[in-house]
C-alpha cells in the first residue's frame, strides 16, 4: 500500500474495508504525502489560469482579480487591497513562513548546521544567483525592465524536488539532498534580495513597531510561552506593520519562522517516560499531560511545517498560481515576447545561466578541495542545475515586485513560463540519461561525516 503507513490504521475510516476508503481516501492520502503532488496541483492552477486568461471570459478574469476591499473599523481605514494583492501579501505571508521554518530548521538541527558539508551548496547557490542576474543584467542595462535582475535568481523548491522525485531510485539520494540545501540557500538569497532591494518608501515608524514586536517575540519564546495562539495574534500585528512599513509583508512571516524554536522542549526519553508511566485506565488531565511532554518532544519549528506544509503547498501556491499566471497569450503578446530583452533575460537566466552559475562555481569549489557527494556524476549534477532552474513561484513573485509596468510584467511571465518548462524537460532529460546509478548510499543521519567521492 502506498504512502506512510500510519495514515491508514484500520482504527481509522482510511485504514477501513469500506469502497470509499479502499477507493478514494487511501488513494488520495497517498498522493497528497507524495513529492509531486503541490506540483501537480500548482501546473492545474496555472493552466486554468492560462485558459481562463486567453478564454472568451478573460474580462472576468482580470476583474475578479482586481476586485478592491476596502475594509473600515470606525474610522479607521485598513490597508487597502484587491484580490490579487490579498494572495500575495496576506496568503503568501504563510507561504514564506515555512520557508522561514525550514531555513531554521536546516540552520539548527539540519544540512546546514555543519558548515562543512554546507559549504559546497552553498557555494552552488551562490552562482544559481550571480551569474543569472548577470546575465539578464546584460540584455536589460537600464530603464525599469534592469529591475528585473532578481527573476532569474529564484528557484522553486516544490516544482525542482517534485521533477527530481518523479525519477525515483535514478537520482541518488544525496542528489536530492544538495538540490534541497542548495533551493533553502537560494531562498535566503532571494529573501535578501525582496527586503534589500525590492522595498518601497519606508515608514520608519510602522517599521520599529514590527521590529520592536518581533523582539516581543524572542522575549516570549526564551520565557517558554507555549501559547501559540498569543503568537498568532502578535503575528497578525506583525504582518500588517510590516505591510504598511513598506518592506513586504512576507518578510514578517520569514522572520517569525526563523524565531521560531527548533529544539524540542523537553527530551526524548521524557516523553517515552510519561508514556510508560500512564496507567491502565488513565484519566483525561493524565492523558492530556502525556501528550503534552510526547507533543514538546518534537521540535516546534518541525510540528508546524507539518500542519501548514498541506495548507500552503496545497491551498495558498496553487491560488497564487491561479492569482498571477493568468498571462495573455495573443499572437501579438507572443511576438512581443520573442523580441523582448525582458522574455529573454528571464529565459536564459533560467535555463543556460542557472545551471552554469551552480556547476561553475561548484568545479572551481572541485579545485580547492572540495568534492561532489557520494553516488553523485557530473552529468547528473547538470542534470539538478537544470532542476533549479524552475523559478516559477519566487521567480513570479518577485516580477510584480520589480515592475509596475503592466505589459512588462507580462512578458517577463511568459519567460517565467517558458524558461521553466524548457528547465524542468532538460533536468528529466539530462537525469535519465545519465542513468541508473550504481550507489544507493543513504543520506547519513550525522550530516559532519557526508560521504564524498573524488
Amino acid at each position: 500500500m502506498a504512502g506512510p503507513e500510519y495514515l491508514f490504521q484500520r482504527e481509522t475510516f482510511a485504514g477501513g474495508d469500506r469502497w470509499l476508503a479502499r477507493f478514494v481516501a487511501r488513494p488520495i492520502l497517498s498522493f497528497v504525502h507524495r513529492e509531486v503532488a503541490g506540483s501537480v496541483l500548482l501546473l492545474l492552477a496555472t493552466a486554468i489560469a492560462l485558459i481562463w486568461a486567453n478564454s472568451p471570459w478573460s474580462d472576468t478574469y482580470f476583474d475578479f482579480w482586481h476586485t478592491h476591499i476596502d475594509i473600515t473599523i470606525a474610522s479607521y481605514h485598513i490597508h487597502p487591497l484587491d484580490f490579487r494583492e490579498l494572495v500575495n501579501d496576506a496568503l503568501m505571508v504563510l507561504f514564506f513562513f515555512v520557508v522561514g521554518l525550514e531555513i531554521k530548521r536546516e540552520l539548527v538541527t539540519g544540512y546546514l548546521a555543519s558548515a562543512r558539508a554546507a559549504a559546497l551548496p552553498a557555494i552552488a547557490a551562490v552562482g544559481g544567483m550571480v551569474v543569472p542576474a548577470l546575465f539578464y543584467f546584460m540584455l536589460n542595462t537600464s530603464g525599469e525592465a534592469a529591475a528585473g535582475w532578481g527573476i532569474p535568481m529564484a528557484t522553486d523548491i516544490a516544482f525542482a524536488v517534485g521533477v527530481v522525485a518523479l525519477l525515483g531510485s535514478r537520482v541518488p539520494p544525496m542528489l536530492k539532498l544538495f538540490l534541497l540545501t542548495l533551493a533553502i540557500v537560494d531562498d535566503i538569497g532571494a529573501i535578501a534580495v525582496i527586503a534589500i532591494f525590492y522595498t518601497g518608501n519606508l515608514d520608519l515608524r510602522w517599521l520599529v513597531a514590527a521590529v520592536a514586536l518581533l523582539f516581543v517575540v524572542r522575549t516570549l519564546t526564551l520565557m517558554k510561552v507555549w501559547a501559540i495562539g498569543v503568537y498568532w495574534v502578535i503575528g497578525i500585528v506583525i504582518w500588517y506593520c510590516a505591510l504598511e512599513s513598506g518592506v513586504h509583508a512576507t518578510i514578517a512571516g520569514v522572520a517569525l519562522g526563523l524565531l521560531t524554536p527548533a529544539r524540542p522542549l523537553v527530551k526524548r526519553e521524557s516523553a517515552q517516560k510519561a508514556v510508560d508511566d500512564l496507567p491502565d485506565d488513565p484519566n483525561i488531565e493524565q492523558v492530556h499531560q502525556a501528550a503534552f511532554v510526547v507533543q514538546e518532544s518534537v521540535p516546534m519549528t518541525e510540528r508546524l511545517e507539518v500542519m501548514l506544509h498541506p495548507f500552503t503547498a496545497f491551498l495558498i501556491v496553487p491560488i497564487f498560481a491561479l492569482a498571477n499566471a493568468g498571462v495573455p497569450l495573443s499572437g501579438d503578446a507572443i511576438s512581443d515576447a520573442a523580441g523582448s530583452p525582458v522574455t529573454w533575460g528571464v529565459i536564459l537566466g533560467l535555463v543556460v545561466a542557472k545551471p552554469l552559475g551552480i556547476t561553475l562555481f561548484t568545479w572551481v569549489a572541485t579545485l580547492f578541495g572540495f568534492r561532489l557527494p557520494q553516488g553523485m556524476n557530473w552529468p547528473q549534477f547538470v542534470g539538478m542545475g537544470f532542476a533549479a532552474g524552475i523559478g516559477f513561484t519566487v521567480s513570479i513573485f518577485i516580477t510584480g515586485l520589480a515592475f509596475d509596468d503592466g505589459g512588462i510584467i507580462d512578458l517577463a511571465k511568459i519567460g517565467i513560463l517558458v524558461a521553466s518548462a524548457c528547465a524542468a524537460v532538460a533536468a528529466l532529460i539530462l537525469l535519465r540519461m545519465s542513468g541508473e546509478h550504481g550507489d544507493h548510499t543513504e543520506i547519513p543521519p550525522n550530516m559532519d561525516e557526508v560521504p564524498s567521492e573524488s
